[in-house]
């Protein structure tokens, strides 16, 4: 985990799977890799995208703008041999977003023991490694599924997600909320086609082919390009230098971008230095912001509650700040319950907020927590099952996951709160009355956060301010 960082109010998230051939490349802590025992020299044949991926730009984005990607030359799609099997899309996404918030707060679990601020997105997670686990199989399809509780039901999940996707991209002009999927293929590599197509059309997963092989360094620049512009140059280099190899064969790219202003403002010349009460014990000094007004609020035995709404309502953050010496006992109701709950709990008092101000980033390699929450058999190179993702008859290799990190950088201020994320899954082979007394929020000691959708209550970037000032 990094120190804080100056700059703009920013959430940023990274996770990296990558399909290769052989055994681990060095410095590759930025990716998801997958290996194969393989022979060398194996002609490989072309590669054929199902009908009808769309294309990403080519034209390379502009260092101002957010939204460029751009491209070597593509291959032309030809039709798939195998029938393509449509889902309904229209249905309740609550299917996915209760998986994901489970599984939100178990991942939340096996990381909560550190002094170190705690941040990631949960969706961003969920959407690179549920866009993987469309080419999973057998006993590694079983524990990717027991794992991130995915739908069994094939429809209910990636309809849920389809439609989880078009609530969470909305047209709004006063904030900016918007996710994006792509998938970038090795052009020589015998890719299963109604693979790539199901990512394509359930995931908004726009395809691509590179030339993994032949020139890597390209491939991994215009990879981080369409990252940088997706997180609007928040996370400018996904993949560091000789993370992308010859041996890659497929990168997914998940990308979520937040940005919003709080519906009732923190006044500026309010913000004083205060104590915080870090994890450690020691005392620091931060910037603590305050503001009067009505909140969302709820207080149990071991914790407060307090919801702090975004403008037009459609986000909140939830803050629950555990009573001196019941974070632990607070954990574990929130785990057990989940912010349901707590949102439920929720009434309008006129509370006074202090709140520090907070900025920071998370990096954390995911390989061996996913392993330990118990899928195991995705990060073995004799075991993992990934044959829905090509043709076996055409090539001697085996894919299995070797890396996967995901990174994070949150700021939030008097204004609002700006993020980003990015997953990416690269594979490798083998009245008139007195006025009420108000309430007191006083976060300076840890507390728990998360943003929540409100329209389908999905947790999109959950944390633990354990120290503002690291």
């Amino acid at each position: 985990m990094k120190k804080n960082q100056k700059g703009s109010a920013i959430l940023a998230i990274l996770i990296v799977l990558i399909l290769a051939i052989a055994a681990a490349i060095g410095a590759g802590w930025y990716a998801y890799r997958f290996y194969s025992a393989a022979p060398e020299n194996i002609d490989m044949p072309e590669i054929n995208f199902s009908a009808g991926p769309e294309l990403l730009d080519e034209n390379p984005p502009n260092e101002n703008e957010g939204d460029g990607e751009t491209i070597p030359e593509a291959e032309e799609p030809v039709a798939s041999p195998e029938p393509f099997v449509e889902y309904e899309t229209g249905q309740d996404s609550s299917p996915i977003v209760s998986a994901t918030n489970q599984f939100a707060f178990e991942l939340y679990g096996e990381y909560k023991n550190t002094d170190d601020n705690l941040f990631f997105s949960p969706h961003s997670i969920s959407s690179a490694l549920q866009m993987t686990y469309e080419g999973a199989r057998g006993k590694t399809a079983e524990e990717m599924q027991s794992v991130f509780h995915f739908p069994e039901d094939n429809a209910a999940r990636i309809g849920s997600f389809a439609k989880l996707y078009e609530q969470i991209n909305p047209q709004n002009a006063s904030y900016r909320l918007s996710t994006a999927n792509a998938l970038w293929a090795q052009k020589d590599y015998p890719f299963d086609q109604n693979y790539l197509k199901t990512v394509e059309t359930y995931y908004h997963g726009k395809a691509a082919n590179l030339d993994f092989a032949g020139n890597p360094e390209n491939s991994r620049q215009t990879i981080n390009q369409w990252v940088s512009g997706k997180t609007m140059q928040k996370i400018p280099e996904l993949f560091a230098a000789g993370t992308i190899n010859p041996l890659t064969r497929l990168v997914l790219t998940n990308a979520v971008y937040f940005k919003g202003k709080w519906a009732t403002p923190f006044e500026e010349i309010l913000t004083q230095e205060k104590d915080f009460n870090a994890s450690t014990g020691a005392k620091t000094k931060c910037q603590m912001m305050n503001i009067k007004d009505n909140f969302g609020y709820a207080q149990t035995a071991d914790y407060q509650a307090l919801e702090l709404p975004y403008e037009d309502n459609d986000l909140s953050m939830i803050v629950v700040l555990p009573e001196n010496g019941k974070i632990e006992a607070t954990e574990k109701e929130l785990a057990a319950a989940g912010l349901g709950n707590v949102k439920k709990s929720l009434k309008n008092e006129l509370v006074n907020v202090f709140l520090p101000k907070f900025k920071f980033d998370t990096s954390y390699n995911m390989n061996q927590t996913l392993a330990k929450m118990g899928m195991p058999a995705a990060f073995d190179d004799a075991n993992a099952d990934f044959s829905g993702m090509y043709d076996k008859t055409k090539t001697p290799e085996n894919l299995y996951i070797g890396l996967v990190i995901h990174k994070a950088y949150i700021d939030v201020y008097e204004e609002g709160t700006e993020a980003a994320a990015a997953t990416g899954v690269a594979m490798q082979t083998t009245a008139v009355m007195e006025p009420p007394q108000a309430k007191i929020f006083n976060a300076n000691r840890p507390f728990i956060f998360a943003i929540v959708h409100n329209q389908t209550g999905a947790i999109l970037f959950m944390g633990k301010v354990n120290d503002p000032t690291k």
